[in-house]
């Protein structure tokens, strides 16, 4: 598939110490993507040697690009999107797999009015609890027209210059996004699903990691600050 034919082409990743998987993720999402589309990696500063392995990768795959930002989602997305040539771009995270219709349903997209939009999502364990709770995600995501990051949010590049990219907020990035796009346009909502992982509710607890959520988004929209609210997320 061309980049004409499908303009959404400038995948930006942030990543910090994502171990051996890695490279694997981002060879597939090349595949997906196509090696006349673009990927941008952002690593925030890894210790480990899953970057070097990107960075060897890079020296073979010309549409992978490889930079360095300070330590934070936000700041790491907004340095890649500077250097994206596409007309759109598609923020993903590392543990999110993107499926194989994805440049297809981008392309529709492309078509429409929207501005921005996000993927349904599907957490990788096929309990029902999981599953019960990637349905709940994606309902109240249409219903609020709030995307979180795992969703795989993407936005004409030419809005999210606009309105100045991301916030630069250690939490809560993605939800101040979605507020400050949806006053544009509607979210175009993908049905077809993102896989992310459920390692946080695997390792915390459904309950637990349930409730977490729904205080800290709570606790946000009241207008308590990002700064404080990262330190009550990192405790669990």
């Amino acid at each position: 598939m061309s980049t004409a034919n499908a303009p959404f082409s400038s995948v930006i990743v942030p990543v910090y110490n994502e171990g051996e998987r890695l490279l694997s993720f981002v060879q597939q999402t090349i595949d997906l993507v196509g090696r006349e589309n673009q990927v941008i990696v952002v690593d925030g500063g890894s210790n480990d040697e899953s970057i070097n392995q990107i960075r060897s990768l890079a020296k073979v795959e010309k549409n992978l690009t490889v930079i360095s930002a300070p330590k934070s989602r936000a700041i790491q997305m907004n340095a890649g999107a500077k250097l994206a040539t596409a007309d759109n771009l598609l923020f993903l995270h590392a543990d999110t797999a993107l499926p194989r219709c994805a440049l297809t349903e981008l392309v529709h997209f492309s078509a429409s009015e929207c501005v921005w939009g996000r993927f349904d999502l599907k957490l990788n364990n096929g309990a029902l609890r999981y599953k019960t709770i990637s349905w709940f995600i994606n309902k109240r995501s249409r219903l609020t027209s709030i995307a979180t990051g795992d969703q795989a949010i993407f936005v004409r590049r030419a809005t999210f210059e606009k309105i100045n990219g991301y916030v630069a907020q250690p939490l809560m990035e993605d939800i101040e996004l979605s507020i400050r796009l949806k006053r544009i346009s509607k979210p175009y909502c993908i049905k077809t699903v993102v896989i992310t992982s459920a390692r946080k509710w695997e390792k915390e607890g459904v309950i637990k990691t349930v409730w977490l959520m729904w205080k800290l988004r709570a606790a946000y929209a009241r207008g308590v600050s990002p700064n404080i609210l990262v330190k009550e997320y990192y405790k669990h």
